[in-house]
């Protein structure tokens, strides 16, 4: 019976993570450009298969000398060149999906922005 218990209340936390990927917040977007979205990609894999992506604000990102670098609570890092889509940005704002790890971040994709 413990067993049981243990399973079905593992089951519902991998449903829960599961469903907290698509909360909603994005109903109302323009399915084309959720399909558009969903479909961005960098040399590294598809952008949203691993991280939730966000608007990086002016101010936390930079490009010097052909590379772009961006900060992410506080610190900065490179971002690899794998990791930049190369394709034009229908947005915008400057987007990245990071993947956190406890001692480091792992730039999933970058997408430059315009500058303003």
């Amino acid at each position: 019976m413990l067993r049981a218990g243990c399973f079905v209340l593992a089951s519902l936390l991998c449903v829960g993570a599961a469903m907290a990927r698509d909360d909603g917040r994005y109903a109302n977007t323009d399915p084309e450009l959720k399909k558009w979205f969903d479909k961005l990609s960098s040399k590294r894999g598809p952008c949203c298969s691993d991280a939730d992506g966000f608007a990086l604000s002016d101010v936390d990102w930079e490009s010097k000398d052909g590379r772009y670098r961006v900060r992410l609570e506080g610190k900065w890092y490179d971002v690899p060149e794998d990791a930049v889509v190369t394709e034009p940005n229908r947005v915008g704002r400057t987007m990245i999906w990071p993947i956190k790890y406890p001692d480091t971040i792992h730039i999933r994709c970058f997408m430059p922005g315009a500058m303003m």
